[in-house]
């Protein structure tokens, strides 16, 4: 399992600045990011090096923060392998509510990272299947 740092920011120019000089300032390395948005505001949904410091730090500095347990999933840069783990969480009735991935390990297959409200099922289906779950700590 991976915490994911939600962060709701207004939409204009200079807001997502303010969230990543705060975590700068504090040491946390941003490992991903992704980005929704409204014509009024936007949420950042981050993977960090240490959510539990971004959280402290962006709170302290006014920011409306939310960590959230989110699933990590490595899957071969491969034609077809984002198809088969969808696949995989479809016949086991789970939903995605969002997902984005990101590579940072140097040579390494690209993380798939999402969120579902049955984390438990999700995790008992994909390892069923032999699909590699990321822990933070491999990241």
């Amino acid at each position: 399992m991976i915490r994911q740092i939600s962060v709701f920011v207004e939409n204009q120019p200079g807001s997502m600045m303010n969230v990543t000089s705060v975590l700068t300032e504090a040491g946390v390395n941003i490992r991903a990011i992704s980005t929704f948005d409204t014509p009024e505001f936007g949420i950042m949904r981050l993977v960090v090096d240490d959510p539990v410091s971004a959280k402290k730090s962006l709170t302290e500095k006014g920011f409306v923060t939310r960590v959230s347990d989110v699933i990590g999933v490595e899957l071969k840069d491969e034609q077809g392998n984002l198809n088969q783990m969808l696949k995989i969480l479809a016949d086991g009735k789970i939903n995605i509510d969002y997902i984005y991935s990101f590579v940072i390990r140097e040579g390494k297959a690209p993380v798939m990272v999402f969120h579902t409200d049955d984390f438990e099922q999700a995790e008992k289906v994909l390892e069923a299947a032999d699909v590699k779950i990321m822990e933070e700590k491999e990241l």
